[in-house]
């Protein structure tokens, strides 16, 4: 019996898991929508991407939900609260990032919707979006292997992204003192990149839960050598 309800419990917890990946895989989705319609002038797709984040919330509220009922119906101890917590932490940061594609969109939209003196280039931006992207999908990646030492790799490439928005904030405030007509494209642009930044930063959370899941460690709010030292065991 005993042997049984864990089965249950089991199958349980990785039913979870696998509807974190859906969350995710629906938020990559909107990532990539809202960039495609950026770099296109979709209105429609851009107005898809608003209209889906409702969905994108909805997932964030049943799994969470879900979770609860585990927690009280299971009372789960070590790698098994765990797990519960390392999903919940996810789909808060998984939710997080589907606002932040919602809001490239809104950006977008507002940019071509407006009379403007020039378009702005998105060259930078789709850079900095494909680093961001391949950030959400190694975190999702490793969130599915278990994989701690993903962790490094995130934190590397969050300091890389960092530096993308501080080089794109420094072209488009030359850009506002050379011609003050550019200053409304310029903010929405800002925005925009900024809305990326973000979404790398999502990304390193989900990376540095899987940390915690596998050594039980919390190695947020820490430096790239603690997290060499605590992913890899240097």
């Amino acid at each position: 019996m005993a042997e049984h309800i864990s089965k249950q419990f089991d199958m349980e917890l990785e039913t979870i898991r696998t509807r974190v990946l859906q969350m995710g895989g629906l938020v990559e989705q909107q990532i990539l929508s809202a960039i495609d319609a950026l770099m296109s002038g979709d209105i429609a797709k851009f107005d898809k991407v608003i209209a889906e984040d409702a969905l994108v919330n909805s997932m964030e509220v049943t799994i969470d939900d879900d979770c609860q009922h585990i927690i009280a119906r299971r009372q789960p101890a070590a790698s098994d609260l765990r797990i519960i917590i390392t999903v919940i932490k996810t789909i808060t940061d998984l939710e997080r990032i589907g606002d932040e594609a919602q809001k490239i969109a809104r950006m977008g939209k507002t940019i071509y919707q407006s009379e403007r003196y020039q378009m702005p280039r998105f060259r930078e931006i789709r850079k900095m979006a494909e680093v961001a992207l391949a950030m959400l999908r190694r975190a999702l990646d490793a969130f599915a292997r278990l994989d701690a030492s993903a962790a490094l790799e995130l934190a590397e490439e969050d300091m890389r992204l960092d530096d993308d928005f501080a080089a794109e904030l420094r072209q488009l405030i030359t850009f506002m003192m050379e011609d003050p007509r550019t200053i409304s494209m310029s903010i929405d642009t800002l925005f925009i990149s900024k809305a990326i930044e973000r979404i790398g930063d999502h990304s390193k959370n989900i990376s540095e839960y899987v940390v915690y899941l596998v050594k039980g460690k919390d190695i947020r709010h820490t430096s790239l050598e603690t997290i060499k030292r605590e992913t890899l065991g240097h």
